[in-house]
């Protein structure tokens, strides 16, 4: 009876090896079931009258109007302007913290001497400060940009800062008894370990810089996401106003795509067995 239960078992499992296609669907069901669940609720609600289709259109609505938008070309202008501005105050964020983040887990006495003015600013939260910047650097896209990156440098300060501090004193140890300069000491062993940590930060200012941008766009812009939202639920144009919000869910999801895939690529090491 056992010699014949396995008999009949082994060709399931070698079909299913066999194949993969069939493997990856179930895999991409079971990841994404919630979510298709999620939008057939939106889609049938307000049919059945469970909701006001007036406040909550059909999600087969938004998407008819998002076609409609991209073919006239709103759609593109809207989402390139934001992308542009997120994109661009992401960047500087980067460029500046992460070495900034860097000197200060590495140097103590610098650490010390900017760390009062540090805490002082990040516990302002930067849509408090979006006043300041426009009084200061007028309503264009200079003071946008400029918000982004406010809010994106703490995150990855902070995260940076953290990484290095943080770092295997053992490794450190071990490191300097072969003999390394302290510039190989940082460059082969202190910045390796602490890309994760870093990217942590990165990866959360990659959100914060839809965010704060989104509120930002809804004073005193001409075009972005946030102005299509804020824009359509003025004239209660109310499917343009989901299609703004389900485009802003669509590239905080592609900028962490974007970072994850990034991260795998400079953590290969990790993966590697520990080589460069």
């Amino acid at each position: 009876m056992s010699a014949q239960e396995s008999t009949l078992e082994l060709p399931t499992a070698r079909n299913a090896g066999r194949n993969p296609a069939l493997q990856a669907g179930l895999r991409a069901l079971r990841r994404g079931g919630a979510i298709i669940v999620f939008f057939l609720l939106w889609e049938i609600a307000p049919r059945l009258g469970l909701v006001e289709a007036a406040f909550l259109p059909p999600i087969s609505q938004v998407l008819a109007t998002g076609w409609k938008l991209l073919l006239n070309g709103q759609l593109p202008q809207h989402f390139a302007a934001s992308l542009a501005r997120s994109a661009a105050g992401f960047a500087l964020a980067i460029v500046t913290a992460i070495p900034l983040g860097l000197a200060i887990g590495r140097y103590r006495l610098f650490a010390q001497a900017v760390n009062p003015l540090l805490e002082m600013f990040r516990n302002t939260a930067a849509l408090a400060l979006l006043p300041v910047f426009i009084l200061f650097l007028g309503i264009g896209e200079t003071s946008k940009v400029a918000i982004v990156f406010y809010g994106c440098f703490w995150p990855i300060l902070l995260n940076t800062i953290t990484a290095v501090v943080t770092v295997d004193p053992l490794l450190i140890k071990s490191a300097r008894t072969m003999g390394l300069s302290p510039v190989r000491l940082f460059r082969k062993v202190i910045l390796p370990a602490s890309v994760p940590t870093i990217f942590v930060g990165v990866r959360l200012a990659g959100a914060v810089s839809v965010l704060i941008l989104i509120a930002a766009e809804m004073v005193g812009a001409k075009s972005g996401l946030g102005y299509l939202i804020i824009y359509s639920q003025y004239n209660f144009q109310v499917p343009e106003m989901f299609l703004g919000i389900v485009c802003i869910t669509l590239v905080g999801l592609l900028i962490n795509a974007l970072l994850v895939a990034l991260e795998h690529r400079l953590t290969a090491w990790k993966r590697n067995g520990g080589e460069a």
